[in-house]
């Protein structure tokens, strides 16, 4: 299995062929925030317990997720997976804070954001809400996520001069497009978000901040929407794969 030299430097902790960083959302900015002063364009992910599910139906996704410079824990279920596995994370680092921590370290500099993904129309009002939220940010370009040919898409991200992009295709989709395109872009850094732009245009509302210290964001988005239930169910697949991968020893 392909492994990538992450960011942090310390040992990834693996959780169902899917390595994880050990590291806190501080460390996570700081680390992202370094890497847009780095050298070539590399990519970020945010796995969930339901996306390192997937990597058993697609092939060689496992291989691109453990290709990203960071590969962070969206998701209370990852948390217990490595609990249950003796390799507890430190703590979760969901996609959408991972963003909003990136975003408040750009405030005010020099470096550009480039917002793709969601329907039309969702990145431009993300980029006016966000433009509100942080006084500085510059976001240099949007595209939506519905476009047929990669080329020109690439083309608009380099034209724009970006440094980040917030890639919000949704998985596996975004994290194909990223470990296949890296090479071709300008940018520093390219960060995988699935539904973020719905968040931070206001198109979807997350879990107020008591279930999310609660560790029951996944319950809140279930109850407001029910027919997630499917995908909700893969979690104790999930727990139980890790629970039998702890008897193995694996």
């Amino acid at each position: 299995m392909k492994r990538c030299d992450g960011l942090s430097g310390a040992p990834r902790c693996e959780i169902l062929d899917v390595a994880f960083d050990p590291i806190t959302m501080d460390e996570a900015v700081r680390l992202g925030m370094a890497q847009l002063d780095g050298e070539g364009c590399r990519y970020a992910v945010t796995p969930n317990a339901e996306i390192v599910w997937l990597c058993r139906s697609t092939e060689g996704f496992a291989d691109v997720l453990n290709g990203a410079c960071l590969v962070l824990p969206d998701g209370i279920g990852v948390l217990y997976a490595s609990r249950m596995l003796k390799r507890p994370l430190p703590e979760r680092v969901s996609g959408v804070d991972f963003a909003s921590g990136m975003m408040a370290a750009m405030a005010g500099g020099d470096k550009k954001l480039f917002l793709l993904g969601a329907k039309p129309g969702v990145a431009e009002k993300a980029a006016a809400r966000l433009a509100e939220q942080y006084p500085g940010l510059n976001i240099c370009g949007t595209h939506d996520g519905y476009f047929k040919e990669d080329g020109p898409v690439v083309e608009a991200v380099n034209a724009s001069g970006a440094d980040l992009v917030f890639v919000c295709l949704g998985a596996p989709k975004q994290e194909l497009w990223m470990a296949e395109h890296c090479s071709q872009l300008q940018a520093k850094l390219l960060v995988g978000l699935g539904g973020s732009l719905d968040v931070f245009s206001g198109e979807a509302k997350r879990a107020p901040e008591f279930w999310q210290k609660l560790g029951l964001e996944w319950l809140y988005r279930l109850l407001r929407e029910p027919k997630r239930f499917g995908r909700v169910c893969r979690l104790p697949l999930f727990l139980l794969a890790a629970l039998r991968a702890r008897r193995k020893g694996d």
